[in-house]
């Protein structure tokens, strides 16, 4: 027997509607709907369908289908309920589909964020890693939390995997695994937050109490345009931050103060804004005493407030770790959780999936990174070659359909800091993937980097990590970068399996046994 739509639905959908509906035509909606829709595929019996406008399609055009899959009522937008009327299905129309289908979703839900300790987590760089150590701090507190990454998402320890590349999925899949944190008794909820994320509203209605930037570099300027505009929509987050007052806790702003971006991201928040650093001392939390080691590193942290200072660990190597582990345990420390439980919980985190990994087999370190920008790239290289007796190789392209400063930017990085580099294919998707590998050559060329000394072209990233295991020898360091975590790479005519990780063990494998 088929569950009634009130049993699937855990609260009425319609108290996510703008105040601009009229009453009469909120009345005229079914309370409960089995789930929120956007693309009209996925639609079935008693779902609600938003004809959400697109870049490449219009949602409203596919209303008709939406309607004949099951679809019980319509949201569209205001002044276009002509194009979808006479189907025999309420229909209510909004300003902006998009932002009121995060509000619906978490209605429909009943509001898990209310319900959470929700901890979002920006920046250009350093965002997973982030949030796996502010999970770490949590649950080293005995604390139950859940977790939303480009890797993977977690509830109260069960995991389950990212279901597209989107890095902050679209607020349904959201507000529904806020709710299940809360069915499985979860008191926090960590959320990675892109600015492509942000400006979509798709984390819109998750009620952040706390919000950690982690640096800001130029990126995704194909859909953001200037820079100016990048930075805007990652200040979001911190605009979301409660004031305070009338009953209600101030949020926490939790901010790198050695990144250059620092102040302004201060000011666009009335949150509690607390400053970490390695190297400004003018920092609320200073990183004192760093040890870097292959394999991780040790520090400490002093809060100006105290006159001691906590020791701490973490199990990633670089800099850059220390930083994303300072920034968690000051977060949940902030949020009155217990340092040395904190600290004890960071230690504890074994890694982060495809971040750093190392890969075992060779007579050489093999190390797969998601590195996929020009200052992560130098930051990834510069720690390995602390490491590294030898020669550092490196193998990696660009994403297609991104903005060229990606491009440009890897380039120069990989000429500054890197021995020997193998460009090799990357999710070109559309593009041709010739193309992509030349503009990163021609950056590497302008660099003073010469083709044949400096680096080779291998469009095949299979042969690419071949050819890297081919020329290492030991003492040397191959690092395969870009793609971390992932599982395919995107071509024009659809995504093909791949896994840096598993390529990787497969070509060990084959040419050392």
């Amino acid at each position: 027997m088929t569950q009634p739509l009130s049993n699937l639905a855990r609260g009425d959908w319609r108290r996510g509607l703008p105040a601009s509906v009229p009453a009469e035509v909120r009345e005229a909606l079914p309370p409960a709907v089995r789930a929120i829709q956007f693309d009209s595929r996925q639609v079935e019996s008693g779902d609600l369908f938003i004809c959400m406008p697109g870049e490449r399609a219009d949602g409203h055009a596919f209303a008709r289908a939406a309607v004949e899959r099951g679809a019980v009522a319509l949201v569209c937008v205001a002044g276009r309920e002509a194009e979808v009327s006479g189907l025999g299905t309420p229909v209510v129309g909004v300003p902006s589909p998009r932002a009121t289908m995060a509000q619906i979703s978490a209605a429909h839900e009943d509001y898990p964020a209310k319900k959470l300790t929700v901890i979002g987590v920006t920046g250009t760089d350093g965002k997973s890693t982030t949030c796996f150590f502010v999970l770490a701090a949590l649950e080293g507190a005995r604390l139950k939390a859940g977790l939303l990454t480009t890797i993977e998402c977690r509830i109260a320890g069960q995991t389950i995997p990212n279901p597209t590349r989107l890095t902050s999925q679209e607020a349904p899949f959201v507000q529904r695994l806020l709710a299940e944190m809360v069915d499985a008794g979860c008191t926090h909820a960590v959320v990675e937050a892109t600015s492509i994320g942000l400006d979509l509203h798709r984390v819109d209605a998750c009620e952040f109490r706390a919000a950690i930037f982690t640096n800001l570099t130029p990126d995704h300027l194909d859909y953001h345009g200037t820079v100016e505009a990048y930075r805007k929509a990652k200040g979001q987050l911190f605009e979301m931050l409660p004031a305070g007052g009338h009953g209600q806790s101030q949020g926490i702003a939790v901010i790198n103060r050695d990144d250059k971006a620092w102040r302004y991201f201060a000011s666009r928040t009335k949150a509690r804004v607390i400053t970490y650093a390695l190297h400004d001392r003018e920092a609320d939390v200073v990183v004192d005493d760093v040890m870097l080691w292959d394999d991780g590193s040790t520090f400490a942290l002093t809060a100006d407030e105290e006159d001691e200072s906590v020791e701490a660990s973490v199990r990633l190597p670089g800099e850059f770790n220390v930083a994303n582990a300072a920034a968690a345990i000051t977060c949940v420390t902030a949020l009155g959780i217990d340092v040395g439980a904190a600290v004890m919980g960071v230690a504890a985190c074994t890694g982060v999936p495809g971040r750093m990994e190392r890969i075992s087999g060779a007579p050489f370190a093999v190390v797969v990174d998601y590195a996929h920008t020009g200052e992560a790239l130098h930051k990834a290289a510069e720690t390995l070659r602390e490491v590294t007796d030898g020669r550092l190789i490196a193998v990696f392209g660009c994403a297609g359909e991104r903005g060229k400063e990606r491009r440009t930017g890897m380039g120069a990085a990989a000429a500054a800091s890197v021995d020997f580099t193998i460009l090799a294919d990357e999710d070109p998707r559309s593009e041709a993937p010739e193309a992509i590998i030349d503009d990163i050559a021609q950056a590497m060329l302008a660099a003073g980097a010469t083709e044949g000394e400096r680096f080779e072209r291998i469009p095949d990233r299979r042969a690419a990590i071949a050819r890297a295991f081919e020329i290492a020898q030991p003492g040397d360091l191959v690092l395969i970068a870009g793609k971390g975590h992932e599982k395919t790479i995107e071509y024009a005519s659809g995504a093909v399996p791949f896994d840096d990780r598993v390529v990787a063990r497969e070509e060990v494998a084959r040419r050392f046994g």
